[in-house]
């Protein structure tokens, strides 16, 4: 802020200056002393003045509130706008008429395909957007030795970036093996930051003995705890806990378990991955605090998990209150009980949205530079066979409403030619196919737990290297599947008897797309039934978003990759035979 704007900030404030705007008959919610006063609040140029006399001069513009609740805007500690399958311009459009006005992004998805042109491009993307979007520098690029992804990011392509004034610091570090072993390369990452005076996101899925040690490197969040026991250790060494609740990970409700009067300064709100499909239907972080809300949870401390907590552990301190001196991005709400609606929002005093309708006419940018990913060789059905020596194998198995695995063994049925033939209902083939650098690699597995038969599903989205990634209980579908996602440019596809039953196109890095969000919602839904209904996929099992997390290696049990099958436990790959 330059020095005339401040002066007539402070006039504003003294009532010297008529203000912009004035909000009057609220009910103005007080993050700091956590209670519900009477006043009106003054806005100027963008920011809260105060709160202003009966004999200030009127406003510009007149508010009335009609009394409801006036509160900070909502801030998503952590997320990935990747994983909305939306461009940056839609997504502001579904998640600011839920009232999150402020988001810590890390493009870590974008820049495992795209290196720093997918850095930039977030960048540009969401530079004019009512949504404040911050942005973590991916500190795990690849996220394993164990896979290839299509760029490398090191400590000097980090401190290429973490300057930037909208970059808050060091993205979620998942590399915790190699922050406790203190090797070389990840050491110098966290110093970037740290030189940077920049701060480190956490992953931790270590156990407690080294919990210290990731700690002691400087990192201050964690959004991996599933268990209130988890939350009270990461609280103890000081960390920041994010409740994450979004798509794929329902945490909130186990960690407030843990929560109490003396640690809520220490616990945010995130939603990590959160789809199209969910904003639409549930909403976005005024989904948690609902959530929070009717689990006991009082309505204003669960505000301030989504507000000012948020803002403190940041370093964001001109926003999350209602406050003079802080950004004027604030909410109206129906009512603080398990059942409020965000009726209007504002950021930076602007009228962005209203009965959940965007206000704004949404600006996209050129995706060029970020569009066209696909570099896959020596693709056939034949590369989709799985050849074995042994019958007796290690299978993937995953648990409905979760990404962890657990290794299993089985007894499979081969062909004369050592090729497996299904003989279990609930086991098919997966597989991951390089993209990125035209490597030719494919690797294969087994996995249970889909319910998958008579076709194959693939999509693009294969976290966090973003490879392709196939299940289906033959190689001409699975090839069949990776053939329309390469004509694309990336998306999901559903195959049966060697036809394209469905896709969706993501032609953004393979990652998201411009269509408007309700559209992708409508799509995505569309796409999952098609695959349940065509394929038997059980219900309990979201088959895209089961799928994708298949190849993350940094999340438990067996998961696989281009280069194999992975085991977490051993940190290394494994063979998919078992001897003896």
């Amino acid at each position: 802020m330059e020095k005339k704007d401040l002066q007539r900030l402070i006039n504003v404030s003294r009532g010297r200056y008529r203000a912009d705007m004035r909000i009057t008959n609220c009910h103005i919610v007080d993050v700091f002393n956590k209670e519900v006063f009477d006043a009106d609040v003054y806005i100027f140029d963008g920011m809260i003045a105060g709160f202003g006399e009966s004999w200030f001069p009127e406003a510009q513009e007149v508010v009335d509130a009609k009394g409801m609740y006036l509160v900070p805007g909502f801030i998503d500690s952590h997320l990935h706008i990747e994983s909305s399958h939306l461009s940056p311009a839609e997504y502001s459009r579904l998640v600011i008429p839920c009232g999150t006005t402020t988001v810590i992004a890390d493009p870590h998805e974008i820049v495992n395909v795209c290196g720093l042109d997918g850095f930039d491009y977030m960048l540009q993307a969401t530079e004019n957007l009512p949504l404040s979007v911050f942005l973590q520098v991916p500190s795990c690029v690849p996220c394993s030795p164990y896979e290839n992804s299509g760029a490398i990011i090191g400590a000097k392509e980090i401190k290429k970036v973490i300057n930037n004034p909208r970059v808050l610091g060091l993205g979620e570090m998942m590399d915790f093996v190699g922050v406790c072993a203190a090797k070389d390369e990840v050491i110098e990452k966290v110093l970037a930051a740290k030189e940077a005076g920049k701060m480190i996101d956490g992953h931790y899925l270590g156990f407690e003995p080294r919990l210290d040690a990731y700690c002691a490197a400087g990192i201050a969040t964690d959004h991996e705890c599933a268990t209130a026991k988890d939350m009270l250790d990461r609280i103890r060494r000081g960390m920041y806990v994010l409740m994450r609740q979004g798509t794929a990970c329902h945490d909130l409700l186990n960690l407030l378990k843990g929560m109490n009067d003396r640690n809520t300064d220490r616990c945010l709100m995130c939603t990590d991955d959160c789809a199209a499909k969910t904003m639409v239907e549930i909403g976005h972080i005024d989904n948690n605090v609902r959530m929070a809300i009717a689990a006991g949870v009082d309505p204003i401390t669960a505000i301030c998990m989504a507000t000012v907590n948020a803002a403190n552990c940041y370093r964001l301190d001109d926003r999350g209150a209602i406050a003079p001196g802080r950004r004027a991005d604030f909410l109206l709400l129906s009512s603080l009980d398990k059942d409020f609606r965000v009726e209007e929002v504002y950021t930076a005093g602007r009228h962005v949205a209203s009965a959940h309708k965007y206000l704004v006419s949404p600006v996209h940018v050129p995706i060029d530079k970020v569009s066209g990913r696909m570099d896959v060789r020596d693709l056939s059905p034949e590369r989709f066979d799985l050849r074995l020596r042994r019958p007796h194998v290690r299978v993937m198995e995953v648990s409905p409403g979760s990404v962890v695995t657990r290794q299993t063994d089985a007894w499979v049925d081969l062909d004369r030619d050592g090729i497996w033939r299904r003989n279990d209902e609930d086991i098919v083939k997966i597989a991951v196919v390089e993209r990125h650098h035209g490597t030719g690699n494919i690797g294969l597995g087994l996995i249970k737990g889909l319910n998958l038969r008579g076709g194959a599903i693939a999509t693009s989205i294969a976290h966090d290297s973003h490879n392709i990634i196939v299940a289906g209980d033959n190689s001409t579908d699975m090839y069949e599947a990776v053939q329309q996602l390469i004509l694309m440019g990336g998306g999901m596809t559903v195959v049966k008897d060697g036809k394209v039953l469905e896709c969706v196109q993501h032609e953004i890095a393979g990652l998201m797309t411009d269509l408007p969000g309700e559209v992708v919602a409508q799509k995505l839904a569309s796409i999952i039934e098609t695959a349940r209904r065509e394929l038997g996929i059980s219900g309990g099992v979201d088959p895209f978003m089961t799928l994708c997390f298949m190849s993350l290696v940094v999340i438990p049990e067996i998961k696989i990759t281009d280069m194999g099958l992975f085991d977490l436990k051993k940190y290394d790959f494994v063979p998919l035979e078992i001897e003896g």
